[in-house]
Parts: structure tokens; sequence; C-alpha cells
């Protein structure tokens, strides 16, 4: 396998303003191709769909297109495919349409390890039909998510479990097969929010065996598109719609008005770039995906066990947990200095980073607004040595 970062980093344009970028779990810069191909639709006549003319078909060609491609980067059937303006407006649709058939007395469980966007839908959802809301409870020095907890929390009155598939904040990749099996056995609904994992690791809907999988596509560097991916294309037909049109089916049945052509574009080329991550990648673009993904994973592990190893080799520097399975993504604490100071002052030495005061969700679980917050670290594609080495040097003098 060959993940050639030099090569990568020419892809992408924006990395010319000077910047090192560890910003990246909050979304990637855009590559070029992923730019060019939102413009060419953009000139090109595009009209709704379902007309006989040429602009019309288009459209339609290119929501077919962008389903595929979506149903390719996780090994599902594109009629499962629902495509809106974000993960969060998607998560939030699924939600309200599956809250219809709840009632009081039922629950829902969530997890700390979530960021609050997956969280806020199911507790609003809760409240509104008298649901309970569950929590699964991380470990606050390894921030792991132990699967154990699931069979004390899952019962018979659980309608869904939503969890995190990698967290964007600390990098903790929960063990989701074990936590579905244990939702599975009631016959729980189960949510697998997979933003911050799907541009680092192959994946794979049926292994991961959950019900719906959602995705963002600003977390690779495409647009600002979101999935959601349902295992079983049928689940949708016995949803409630949410379209303007009444013959709606399947994936339609969830999606509201007319898509944004050209950001459909862009998620086309955007899975194309990362079907192009290793040079020697061959085969059908789902293949191309699966080699890709597997050579990011083993590159950005090596540039992550270096991150870490040279931050806790920092007196000053208190790293936040050290889970065995990760992605690129992880958090850490200055002594004696608040998380925006540190954060104000790597963006002083040219290093994107950002800062969490921990009010609120796994920060807030932690404990970490007590020392100051919390600095987040994110890797990218092109996210290199020489740029982990810069960030080790200006926290060394800040001391």
């Amino acid at each position: 396998m060959a993940f050639d970062v030099a090569r990568i980093r020419g892809l992408f344009p924006a990395l010319g303003d000077g910047w090192i970028h560890f910003d990246g779990a909050t979304g990637m810069l855009v590559p070029e191709q992923v730019a060019s191909a939102v413009s060419t639709a953009m000139r090109a006549p595009v009209s709704g769909p379902g007309g006989a003319f040429p602009a019309s078909q288009r459209a339609e060609s290119i929501v077919a297109a962008a389903r595929r491609s979506v149903a390719d980067l996780v090994g599902a059937d594109p009629d499962g495919v629902v495509l809106g303006p974000s993960a969060s407006v998607l998560l939030g649709r699924l939600v309200d349409a599956l809250s219809t058939r709840w009632t009081l007395g039922d629950e829902v469980v969530v997890s700390r390890l979530d960021e609050p966007a997956n969280i806020a839908p199911w507790q609003r959802a809760a409240k509104r039909i008298g649901a309970a809301v569950r929590w699964g409870e991380i470990d606050i020095e390894t921030c792991e998510l132990p699967a154990w907890q699931y069979e004390n929390l899952v019962n018979a009155r659980t309608k869904a479990v939503s969890l995190t598939c990698a967290s964007g904040s600390v990098g903790t990749r929960p063990d989701v097969p074990t936590v579905v099996e244990i939702a599975k056995r009631v016959g729980a609904l189960v949510v697998v929010d997979a933003t911050y994992a799907a541009p680092f690791l192959p994946l794979d809907v049926n292994a991961l065996g959950a019900d719906v999988v959602v995705l963002s596509a600003q977390t690779w560097g495409g647009p600002a598109v979101g999935a959601l991916v349902f295992r079983d294309p049928e689940m949708l037909e016995r949803l409630p719609s949410v379209s303007l049109d009444p013959n709606a089916r399947r994936a339609a049945r969830l999606e509201l008005g007319p898509h944004a052509y050209p950001l459909l574009a862009g998620l086309i080329a955007s899975i194309d770039y990362l079907a192009g991550l290793d040079d020697a990648a061959a085969g059908s673009r789902r293949e191309r995906l699966l080699t890709s993904l597997g050579s990011a994973k083993s590159y950005h592990a090596g540039l992550l066990a270096q991150l870490s190893t040279e931050l806790r080799s920092l007196r000053h520097v208190m790293v936040i947990g050290d889970a065995m399975r990760r992605i690129p993504s992880l958090a850490f604490a200055v002594a004696d200095r608040k998380a925006a100071e540190v954060a104000e002052y790597l963006a002083s030495q040219g290093l994107c980073a950002f800062a969490d005061e921990g009010a609120s969700g796994l920060f807030a679980a932690l404990g970490v607004g007590e020392v100051g917050g919390a600095v987040r670290i994110g890797l990218a594609h092109y996210s290199n040595v020489f740029e982990i080495n810069q960030l080790v040097r200006v926290l060394e003098e800040l001391r």
C-alpha cells in the first residue's frame, strides 16, 4: 500500500495559506477536484427532476450517482442512502419519524462519548413523548466506552440505541458490533454516527450491524452534505414521509425539497478523492476505497502514535484519554493554562486548533472544565511528521 502524503498535500490549494491545520476534526480542507466538481456543476444547466429534457435528466443522474458513491463508501445499497444539507438535520428528521411510534415509558440509549449534535435530537424527542434517556458512560481514565455496560442499559422498553463509531474529540473507537448485538436481542434500532470514522477507516454497514449509519462529507473534505445510510432500504417505507412529493419512495421519503445539485457533484468527487488516497488502489470504487482507507488507517496510526508519545513526554502537557482503538484525534490540557489561552498561542505561531472549555458534552463529563478546558487536535489526510514536530516545539515553549 502506498499512502504518499506529499502527493496528497498537492491536492489541497488551501495548504498554501502558510498555516498548519490541526482542525481536521471539524472538517478537512477541500481538495481541488471537489471544488472543481462543484463549480463545473454550477455552470451546467440543471433543472428539477422529472422532466424529459437534458437539464432535468442531469439532475436525476447527479442524485443517483451521489447515492451510489455514498453506498460504495460504506458497502450499502444505493436505495438506502438519504441525502440532505447536513448530518444533524437528517438525524433530526430520522428521530422525529421514529418517535411517532414511541409511548410513555419507552427508552432510548445514548452515550457520553458522542457529540452534543448526536444526543440533542434524542433528548428532545424523549422529552416530548415522555420517554427516558439512558446513558452509556465513559471510563474517565482511558475515555473508552465499555460495551459490557449495555447489557444493563438495554431492555425490553428500549426503542433505539445511538452511539458514535469514533469520537472526534478524543479519538475513541467503541466496540460497535458488540453494542449492536446486545441491542438486537430486544429488537432496538441502532443508529451509528460514522462522521468522524469515515475519513480514516474502511467501513462496512453490514459488518457494523447498525440499522442506520450517519455521515457528513465535510469531515473528509467534501461539501456541506450529510447522508443517512439504511442497511435495509425497505425500512424507509415504514417511516412517516417528510417529502413534498406524496409519491416519494424509499430514500426520497426523508428528503425535503430539491437537492443542492452542485454540492452533490462535489460529494461524488470527494468520495472519488478518498478512493484515490492510495496510489496502488485498483478495481471498482468500493475496492479502491477499501484499499485507500486501509492505507490511511495505517499511516495515521503511526502519526497519532508519534504525536501521543511526544505530547506525553512534556511534563506540563496532559493528554486526555488513552483508548486502545482510535482515529487520529486527541485532546490535551496544559498545566496552569486555560485551553483558550493555549489555542490563541498556537494560532500566534501559525497552528490551527480549537479550544473546548468543557462546559458541555464529553469534556464536561470528564470534568475538564475544572482544569481550564482542553485543546482538540484533529489530524487530516495531509498531516505529516513535520507538522507534529512543529506542534511539539511550540508547546515546549509554552511553560
